[in-house]
């Protein structure tokens, strides 16, 4: 069995390349699937149904166009990532947490010891909470593989 995990969170460091490599060099049987991470192209994402001056109605337009990959990829995921960084706030990646808890789908969430109270209700929903991408890897690799 191939298994579907998608990565979501936080965008500004490298984690999910650590996480795709770890599972390329241990052989996992895993495909990987993510959000848009440029930031840019995100932010974009509905100008194609119209220029809006109001940035509230841009950000709207964009973040419904972004779900429907978002939404769509959670919803076919064997299990998810969620990526929470320290240097800004994530809210999307807690609102797929949310998703993924309401759809039954496991998540495991990484971050760093000093976010711990602000995510402790979605860590508590979470199926494992890692502190490295290398310690997913290795979660991953146990679950896949037995």
């Amino acid at each position: 069995m191939n298994w579907t995990v998608y990565l979501s969170g936080e965008i500004h460091t490298d984690w999910r390349e650590q996480i795709m490599q770890g599972a390329e060099r241990d052989k996992l049987p895993v495909v990987f699937t993510s959000a848009i991470t440029d930031h840019e192209a995100s932010d974009a994402a509905g100008d194609v149904l119209g220029a809006e001056n109001d940035k509230y109605w841009r950000d709207h337009k964009s973040a419904k166009v972004n779900a429907i990959r978002t939404k769509t990829l959670i919803e076919n995921c064997d299990i998810a990532i969620i990526r929470f960084g320290d240097q800004y706030k994530q809210w999307n990646a807690a609102f797929d947490a949310g998703c993924c808890a309401a759809l039954g789908t496991p998540y495991i969430t990484l971050h760093d010891e000093t976010i711990i109270h602000p995510l402790k209700e979605v860590d508590a929903a979470a199926m494992a909470w890692a502190k490295t991408p290398e310690q997913v890897v290795e979660v991953l690799k146990y679950v896949t593989t037995g």
